[in-house]
């Protein structure tokens, strides 16, 4: 997707808290980004995501369990519908994403569906590099999660705006 002008992300630093280790890297929230296939949305994010080297993709809703990834990185794109899923855990933020909004979750970022529209779909995607695990809340695995965190690699490229989008610089930022 080509960027014509600024594009300010939204943006949340979520504390880890004590069972959700959250990352230091802040979670992003694209508005509106993905244009979509009035058929066939689910297949205009999967071919943004794989314009930009994410892979792993799978079509569904998001868990309405507390859970986050601690081996990887994970981008959803809203096809269809929408929900409120809450991110960052229980003392996280509670957010409505919408078909066209985009979420970067950084390793280790909560998240749960609170309420989702009956025809909400989305479609996830991680990078290329890396392990896909789903890990729930619980004190033995956060201290697992808070050795693997750090060992996860840096993003190659956004997933909807590729090597140069702003999440690039965002987490370069927070490195």
């Amino acid at each position: 997707m080509d960027q014509t002008e600024p594009l300010q992300p939204i943006t949340y630093m979520f504390a880890d808290d004590g069972l959700i280790p959250n990352n230091p890297l802040p979670f992003v929230c694209y508005r509106g980004v993905i244009p979509l296939d009035r058929v066939d949305p689910e297949s205009t994010v999967e071919a943004l995501f794989a314009s930009n080297n994410w892979g792993d993709m799978w079509r569904n809703g998001v868990f309405d369990y507390l859970h986050y990834h601690s081996m990887i990185h994970e981008a959803m794109g809203v096809a269809r519908g929408r929900a409120r899923v809450r991110f960052g855990g229980d003392r996280g933020e509670e957010l409505e994403i919408t078909a066209g909004d985009a979420a970067i979750l950084p390793a280790g970022t909560g998240h749960q569906c609170l309420w989702a529209s009956t025809d909400f779909s989305v479609v996830g995607a991680y990078p290329n590099a890396g392990t896909y695990d789903l890990v729930r809340p619980s004190k033995e695995a956060h201290a697992r999660a808070l050795q693997t965190i750090p060992k996860v690699p840096r993003l190659k490229a956004d997933p909807v705006f590729g090597p140069d989008g702003p999440i690039i610089q965002l987490w370069a930022e927070h490195a």
